[in-house]
């Protein structure tokens, strides 16, 4: 009986924790969905960050997916404040910079095709 108490007492702590929680994130005016995109899009900010230390030995469909894995990425953070990943400010400049180059040789390489 004491451990169905116990069990009874968690659920309750654990509910009102993620309660608390979701109540903190719409008092910044953060929107859940938004938040759970932001730790996701974070997650893949690392993957992004590995590619983009290599990215001129990455293949034209690697160069896509990582064009259109970085758009998230962006998007994603453009919709928490900046506090929140100021920890990961070098990474993700690091991925906007690497972003810029491919799409910037991508360009120039359609150029080169329309005008041939």
């Amino acid at each position: 009986m004491e451990i169905l108490i116990l069990i009874y007492i968690l659920i309750f702590v654990i509910i009102t924790l993620i309660i608390f929680a979701v109540m903190q994130l719409k008092m910044v005016g953060i929107k859940v969905k938004d938040f759970w995109s932001f730790i996701e899009a974070n997650q893949m900010l690392d993957k992004l960050y590995a590619f983009a230390t290599k990215y001129k030995k990455l293949s034209i469909q690697e160069q896509l997916i990582f064009l259109k894995e970085a758009e998230k990425v962006f998007d994603a953070f453009e919709k928490v404040p900046d506090m929140l990943w100021e920890e990961e400010y070098q990474k993700y400049m690091e991925v906007l910079n690497t972003y810029k180059d491919i799409r910037m040789l991508r360009w120039e390489g359609n150029k080169e095709v329309v005008f041939k």
